[in-house]
């Protein structure tokens, strides 16, 4: 070793020491014997979930959410690369200062718009043995429950029944639910899952997200005018869900041809028992792109927003398409400037642009305004 001054080599000592010691540390900490485990104290799980009041000033207030312990089970498809399903709907969630737990429908590299993909997909019974590990620890209560793509009839009826002991447990909590089936006249899922729907999950959704074709499936009446929405919306409000927002449709926008109808209906007990109906228009510029796992993000969105403005739809819902025009204009600006002029971007460069939208997400400027019907 070179020659080293007293003073250095003192300090190199004395490190050595330090190191050693945290050794030893680490090695008396993994010869300790395990700690008993405290004795089960269910006033220790309890938490409050106090869903907003309407604030008359619409400011976000994100130290009120992180203290708000809400908790989210969101069952839905899990991709390691891009955005969909879950990773469409946590992130965006937990900004909102909601815990997210997940379980994944589907683990896959990408989405399939990709060229190739590979992956597992969860069973009903690999799903019924999840949720009953976390029910034998005695942590499964939750405050909402969100829910999105799936293909199969039985891991449906599994999350039916899941959903069904869950609201035993907690009368309060609200489902989210985007029914997918299809779109544009088509059916993209087995035909088989439509009676699950219709006769099983919607029954039990507080809150769902169809677009015009699903909702048209699910009620059995075509939508050719506005007051075709609104019968169709409270046909869906007697088969269950207290809010519905039809997110496309086929209706003549007032803004022009580059626009989409969207239009929302909620149904609201009065503290005197009577209920009310609020609902709404809004109209919603289109994107020459195809995106995948945006119907997700505004699900997750619907459920944040709809949780701090619970009796006020038209806030809710211009707050929710907003972060929707945000995070899409980011994404397909983007997606030109890596694919180069006159180049149509490729399903990578379509990815949302989730993180980089932080900021939208938690406090969206607005864009759009609702009209009240």
């Amino acid at each position: 070793m070179p020659d080293e001054s007293v003073a250095v080599r003192a300090v190199r000592l004395a490190n050595e020491r330090l190191s050693m010691l945290h050794v030893l540390q680490f090695g008396a900490w993994l010869l300790r014997p395990p700690r008993k485990p405290e004795p089960h104290n269910q006033q220790t799980d309890t938490h409050i979930c106090a869903r907003g009041t309407d604030g008359t000033d619409g400011s976000h207030n994100s130290a009120r959410q992180m203290d708000m312990e809400c908790r989210v089970l969101s069952i839905q498809s899990h991709v390691v690369r891009g955005y969909v399903g879950n990773k469409s709907a946590s992130f965006p969630l937990q900004v909102m200062g909601f815990e997210v737990d997940s379980i994944n429908s589907v683990q896959f590299s990408n989405h399939t718009g990709y060229a190739h993909w590979k992956g597992q997909v969860l069973t009903a019974d690999e799903l019924h043995v999840l949720y009953e590990g976390i029910k034998l620890n005695n942590v499964n209560h939750y405050d909402y429950v969100l829910t999105g793509y799936t293909r199969d009839t039985s891991f449906l009826e599994m999350v039916v029944d899941i959903v069904q002991e869950l609201k035993r447990a907690n009368p309060s909590l609200v489902y989210v639910c985007d029914p997918v089936l299809g779109d544009h006249g088509s059916m993209y899922v087995p035909q088989n899952l439509y009676p699950v729907y219709k006769d099983k999950v919607v029954p039990v959704a507080d809150i769902i997200t169809p677009n015009q074709f699903e909702a048209e499936l699910l009620t059995g009446k075509n939508i050719s005018t506005e007051k075709d929405a609104v019968e169709v919306m409270d046909l869906l409000h007697t088969m269950g869900p207290d809010t519905v927002v039809i997110t496309s449709s086929d209706l003549p926008p007032r803004l022009g041809d580059r626009f989409l109808v969207s239009l929302g209906s909620q149904r609201i007990v009065m503290p005197d028992g009577t209920t009310t109906t609020q609902r709404i228009r809004i109209e919603v510029p289109k994107v020459d792109a195809v995106f995948v796992g945006t119907g997700d993000l505004f699900a997750a969105m619907l459920l944040a927003w709809t949780h701090h403005y619970p009796t006020d739809l038209k806030t809710a819902c211009e707050k929710t398409f907003s972060v929707m025009h945000h995070v899409i204009q980011r994404t397909i600006s983007y997606a030109h400037e890596m694919a180069g002029p006159g180049r149509r971007p490729s399903p990578a460069q379509l990815e949302l642009r989730m993180i980089q939208s932080k900021a939208d997400i938690e406090d969206p400027a607005i864009v759009m305004e609702a009209t009240v019907l």
